[in-house]
C-alpha cells in the first residue's frame, strides 16, 4: 500500500506528482528545488543557498512522514551546471552525521523553473546495523 505525503512546510508540487510517497518502510521524496515554501520563489540566485533550501524542504517532508535525515539511504543531486558541484557538495556533506547515503550527481540541461540544484531522496525505516 502506498500513501502520498504532503506538508505546507515545503513547496507544493508544481505538477501531477506528490511531494513524497511512502510505500512500506520506504519513503520516496520527489526532487526538491531551492524554493521557499512561503513565497514560492527561489531563496537566492546561488547554488549554495538553493542547495541549503532544498535540504530544508527535504527535512520538512521526511519529518511529516515520520522519518529523519539519518533514514536517507539514497540521494540524487541534479545540477544545472557541474561547476557548482564543489559548493553543493560542501552543503551536502554538512547534512549527514556518520555514514553517508549512496548518491548520484548529474548535470542536466535545465531544471524546473530554471533552478540551479534539485535533490531527491529515498529513505528507509527498515535500516538495520
Amino acid at each position: 500500500m502506498k500513501k502520498a505525503i504532503k506538508t505546507e512546510k515545503a513547496p507544493a508540487a508544481i505538477g501531477p506528482y506528490s511531494q513524497a510517497v511512502k510505500a512500506g518502510d520506504l519513503l520516496f521524496v520527489s526532487g526538491q528545488l531551492g524554493i521557499d515554501p512561503e513565497t514560492g520563489n527561489f531563496v537566492a540566485d546561488g547554488a549554495e543557498e538553493q542547495a541549503r533550501q532544498a535540504f530544508r524542504n527535504i527535512r520538512a517532508i521526511i519529518s511529516e512522514a515520520g522519518y529523519e535525515i539519518s533514514d536517507i539511504v539514497k540521494t540524487t543531486v541534479f545540477l544545472s551546471d557541474m561547476s557548482d558541484f564543489a559548493v553543493v557538495n560542501e552543503v551536502y556533506a554538512r547534512q549527514f552525521d556518520g555514514d553517508f547515503p549512496a548518491r548520484s550527481a548529474v548535470a542536466v540541461k535545465t531544471l524546473p523553473k530554471n533552478g540551479l540544484v534539485e535533490i531527491e531522496v529515498i529513505a528507509s525505516k527498515s535500516i538495520s546495523g
